[in-house]
């Protein structure tokens, strides 16, 4: 539906005190200009709920409060983009750098425990994505006080001593047995917990 608009049109305002023909041109037009606009504004306003409300325009509003929880949802996932930190499984809230770097290390070492170690060079492979992952961990979280407390850190470090200790005493090619391989896992299921 079109809604009009009446135009309230008044004379321009009366003065007390004689003023030359220029300064009332211009005065004048500027209080005119004023008033119209001030007036047509109220109509505009006026016209525009007036139709929102005969359109049933107020009914979006009712479904924008409804959708407020998706859009916090959003606002949320926006802000965990920003975020340096993020809550983990037990609801401790750690660095997202330190948790995705956990969990990398936790993820290609067990994939290289459980790799068959007669496939050499997928062993490799595997080893070595698990190798750089360790040392990329120890480079950026060994001593860091944010962490050291925490159980993830403490688990990861002890799965971590259990497999330098076995390669230092049997050399760096021996086969894991598997009492150290089971250490290593549970420590890992561990770790994955508090991750």
């Amino acid at each position: 539906m079109t809604t009009f608009f009446s135009l309230k049109i008044s004379p321009p305002p009366v003065f007390d005190k004689i003023i030359s023909d220029k300064e009332f041109k211009l005065q004048a037009r500027c209080e005119t200009v004023n008033h119209e606009i001030s007036s047509s504004r109220r109509h505009l306003l006026a016209g525009f709920v007036g139709s929102l409300a005969f359109n049933g325009g107020f009914a979006p509003l009712v479904a924008w409060a409804e959708d407020e929880q998706q859009d916090e949802s959003l606002v949320g996932a926006i802000k965990s983009l920003f975020d340096p930190n993020e809550k983990t499984k037990s609801g401790k809230v750690l660095p997202k750098a330190y948790l995705s770097s956990a969990r990398e290390v936790v993820k290609t070492l067990r994939e290289s425990l459980k790799e068959d170690p007669n496939d050499m060079a997928k062993f490799r492979r595997v080893a070595d994505a698990a190798k750089e992952a360790i040392r990329d961990y120890l480079a950026n979280w060994r001593g860091q006080q944010s962490v050291i407390n925490e159980e993830s850190y403490v688990v990861i470090e002890k799965a971590i001593r259990a497999l330098a200790s076995f390669y230092s005493k049997a050399g760096p090619s021996a086969p894991l047995p598997e009492q150290v391989k089971s250490e290593i896992i549970s420590n890992l299921d561990t770790a994955d917990q508090f991750l």
